[in-house]
């Protein structure tokens, strides 16, 4: 492998790594705030803050160990490996940091699963402002009355 190229990966691989043990511990702390980039995000993760908390702080162990191989991985190559152990060190390193990335994404999921869904507020006429009620479909438009009052 040549030298330019495996400083190159090697460095992407401690900064990669880097980053994710840095979600790992954030996620670990219950600090990780729903964003576009980071965290576990799933559908059901992303259906409420309480969802995104449990299940970034499960996934947060498997993260931390994929950040750690990467990191692993990465420090290997810059302190250098060469050769074919440098393409192998490679291999290892990319193949289990997506694996354990994998298994975090699975974990923080189905952990997310177990919070209950957020309550909306009912639907239908509330009565609260006089355009609600007939985007509701609480009052005929043409009649100017509820839709469930009888007409008399």
């Amino acid at each position: 492998m040549p030298q330019s190229l495996r400083l190159v990966l090697g460095s992407l691989l401690v900064l990669a790594g880097l980053a994710l043990i840095a979600v790992a511990v954030l996620g670990a702390r219950s600090r990780l705030r729903r964003n576009a980039w980071l965290g576990v995000r799933t559908e059901t993760t992303l259906s409420s803050h309480a969802a995104f908390v449990i299940g970034n702080r499960a996934a947060a162990a498997p993260a931390g160990a994929a950040g750690a191989v990467a990191v692993a991985g990465g420090a290997v190559l810059l302190s250098g490996a060469d050769g074919v152990l440098g393409w192998v060190v490679l291999a290892v390193a990319v193949v289990g940091t997506l694996g354990l990335a994998g298994v975090a994404g699975v974990v923080g999921d189905r952990a997310a699963t177990s919070v209950p869904p957020p309550a909306f507020a009912p639907s239908g006429c509330s009565g609260t402002c006089a355009g609600c009620d007939l985007v509701a479909g609480c009052r005929d438009t043409a009649a100017g009355v509820p839709s469930g009052a009888e007409q008399g």
